[in-house]
């Protein structure tokens, strides 16, 4: 049976409270859970409300998870899935956090796309090439996760949508306009912590080719209703594994022909 409006908010309210400064999330009565991925969203959007509302600001981008193999297997999650990032919690170039002030907290690695046009829903089904005439520019860029649910593994991926898949924000480096000569597939990605390099990867980890990913992203809100505009940024996907952080650190986010972003972790 479908979510009511009633149960749609409050669904919304009850993985709200993690975001404003609550425990962890814990999973809420079956009623609560959304059934599909259309669902999930549905309740995304109610969530958005609640959270600009509470001063977050509006929603100026977006992110992509379990673009790669790596982070597939790590949430054991087999196919993408999109979150919004409020204005509020987007850094340019550097930015520091506390880690007193989120539940478990870790960085992704990613390559961000900032659109220079809308990708209206008359346009869909959109391929790599048809939203690449759309991007202005790619950055290298941070996201910033937290695992703010109790016993992770036993939330199903739909909640996990819902909660905008982790998201508590960006760093998003420079963005490099002259990017079309690259070979995306082929860029190398690098973590960087207290100056080492820790992990890296490559653009084609992202389904293939990260266009692909900003593809998938501009079919899925074409479908929702809700297509994606000209001065919103995408995070397109980590090349690397999530990185969880206990104590400070100096972290960066290398993306070889385009920028780095860096993020102080202080206690």
């Amino acid at each position: 049976m479908a979510m009511t409006e009633d149960q749609i908010r409050a669904a919304a309210s009850h993985l709200a409270r993690a975001r404003l400064g609550g425990p962890l999330t814990s999973r809420p009565d079956a009623t609560l859970v959304p059934a599909t991925i259309s669902e999930a969203y549905r309740v995304q959007f109610a969530l958005e409300e609640i959270l600009n509302a509470e001063g977050f600001g509006p929603v100026i981008g977006h992110k992509i998870g379990c673009t790669t193999p790596v982070m597939q297997a790590y949430l054991n999650i087999d196919h993408p899935c999109a979150g919004q990032v409020h204005e509020g919690f987007v850094h340019r170039e550097t930015g520091q956090v506390s880690l007193a002030d989120h539940h478990p907290f870790g960085l992704e690695f990613e390559i961000a796309a900032i659109l220079g046009e809308d990708l209206p829903a008359g346009g869909a089904p959109y391929d790599r090439d048809s939203v690449g005439a759309a991007v202005a520019g790619l950055a290298g860029a941070l996201e910033l996760v937290e695992e703010r649910y109790e016993d992770r593994p036993s939330f199903p991926p739909t909640l996990m949508v819902a909660d905008d898949f982790f998201n508590v924000g960006v760093v998003l480096g420079p963005p490099q306009e002259d990017w079309r000569d690259l070979d995306l597939g082929a860029v190398r990605g690098r973590a960087i912590v207290d100056g080492e390099t820790v992990d890296q990867g490559q653009g084609r980890d992202i389904l293939g080719h990260p266009l692909e990913a900003l593809a998938w992203l501009a079919n899925l809100r074409a479908e929702l209703g809700r297509p994606l505009q000209a001065g919103q940024f995408v995070m397109l996907g980590s090349v690397i594994r999530t990185r969880m952080f206990e104590r400070p650190a100096r972290v960066e986010a290398a993306l070889e022909g385009l920028s780095r972003a860096a993020i102080e972790l202080v206690a």
